[in-house]
């Protein structure tokens, strides 16, 4: 006979406070004849912990720990990122793929400190997210047993999940005309399901958040001056503000101008695509001022090789290889490169667009007497001819060889 399955007792729950999860605590109770206990981090826009906690008891959790993330999360996950320049497929700022490796973090903390037989989540089979929070908790403890209900329960739709839960007066706040799946933290919102699974569709207004529409957007544009030090944002307008702080404020006004929204049919990594909206005021005014401070500090050589780290860094959040050691090698190379990364990017904001008008740098390196063609250029235009002849060498070498080649075949 084989081997026989330990009895799971106790389980450790990422509970977001949404409809899957809330189910999932009942479900797992049932399922299982075990405790649950809930987790919840709060990494997010506007996220009531509070209220999350009452939510998960009223479902049936026997324990919750509600923590405050944010600092961590901006810290230790966004701001490397930021440094980085990762950005997937050109529009989507990770904002959900960089909460999870935390998440998970925590949840194995939680699980060692409860005694915990395995830790749950609430991901799907199709999504990005189970292997994240799968890969993320094998990482730090690989004895640790995952589960995942909505792999394999008998729940196939949300409107089924919402019938589950109204059958078994379990406490949830979404309904049958509002579908949609949103998770939101402080680094923007990610919006899929409902209308959104058509990718002709014009994506509907109630769908978001934390933008307004441009058309609604005020006809006054906000000019903000960003400041970074070493790459790491750290003051608008000459204030300084401490990271969570400083985000809530570009969210608040960025969101205000409809700024920072992306549509996105994205290749996920289980081999499907799928089509999401994303907000994200803040992360989008922030890589636009820090790729423009680059673009004055750095050298051209590294600068452009970044440019090609930045997508596989990218590409490394997204499959949820935080934890790989060919991140932590690019962290190296990003944190040399933003050595000298500081200074202030001005900005406008208007109706959805965010515009550069300005960046200055102790370290700049634009020399405006090379740059200029007024009176004051210090160019050596007489040392191009020179540099031409020497860099178009090789070409010419071939093209006279080819010449002759060709000339013998005739």
């Amino acid at each position: 006979m084989g081997k026989k399955t330990a009895k799971i007792k106790k389980v450790v729950l990422a509970y977001s406070g949404g409809l899957d999860t809330s189910v999932m605590i009942y479900w797992l109770k049932k399922k299982y004849k075990c405790q649950v206990i809930a987790f919840t981090g709060g990494v997010g826009y506007g996220k009531d912990l509070e209220s999350v906690r009452r939510r998960a008891l009223k479902a049936g959790a026997s324990k919750v720990y509600a923590e405050d993330l944010r600092e961590e999360f901006v810290c230790d996950y966004v701001f490397p990122a930021l440094k980085a320049d990762a950005i997937y497929e050109g529009k989507y700022v990770l904002a959900t793929a960089l909460s999870r490796p935390l998440i998970a973090k925590k949840l194995v903390d939680v699980a060692k400190k409860e005694k915990a037989d395995a830790v749950a989540h609430g991901c799907t089979g199709k999504g990005n997210d189970q292997v994240r929070f799968e890969v993320s908790i094998n990482a730090k403890n690989p004895e640790l047993k995952v589960l995942a209900p909505l792999r394999n329960w008998e729940l196939k739709t949300r409107l089924e999940e919402v019938e589950y839960a109204r059958k078994n007066r379990i406490p949830i706040t979404v309904n049958k005309t509002q579908l949609y799946s949103i998770d939101s933290n402080l680094w923007g919102v990610s919006i899929e399901c409902g209308a959104l699974e058509d990718p002709w569709a014009q994506p509907p207004e109630d769908a978001y958040r934390i933008t307004v529409s441009p058309e609604k957007a005020p006809a006054k544009a906000e000019v903000l001056e960003v400041s970074f030090k070493n790459g790491i944002p750290v003051g608008i307008n000459g204030r300084a503000y401490k990271p969570v702080e400083l985000i809530e404020k570009l969210n608040k006004s960025g969101g205000s101008h409809g700024v920072g929204r992306a549509d996105l049919v994205e290749n996920r990594l289980v081999g499907i695509k799928s089509r999401e909206i994303y907000e994200s005021p803040a992360a989008v005014i922030l890589h636009t001022c820090h790729r423009e401070l680059q673009n004055l500090t750095l050298d051209r050589d590294t600068l452009h090789y970044k440019e090609l780290i930045a997508v596989k860094y990218a590409e490394l959040i997204y499959n949820g290889l935080w934890d790989s050691p060919l991140k932590e090698a690019f962290d190296g190379f990003i944190n040399k490169t933003q050595e000298y990364v500081t200074g202030t990017v001005r900005i406008k904001l208007y109706k959805g667009s965010c515009i550069v008008t300005g960046r200055k740098s102790p370290y700049s390196l634009y020399d405006k007497g090379l740059a200029t063609y007024d009176a004051g250029d210090s160019f050596s235009h007489e040392s191009a001819e020179g540099f031409i002849r020497l860099w178009g060498l090789p070409l010419k070498v071939r093209a006279a060889v080819m010449k002759k080649v060709k000339g013998k075949r005739k």
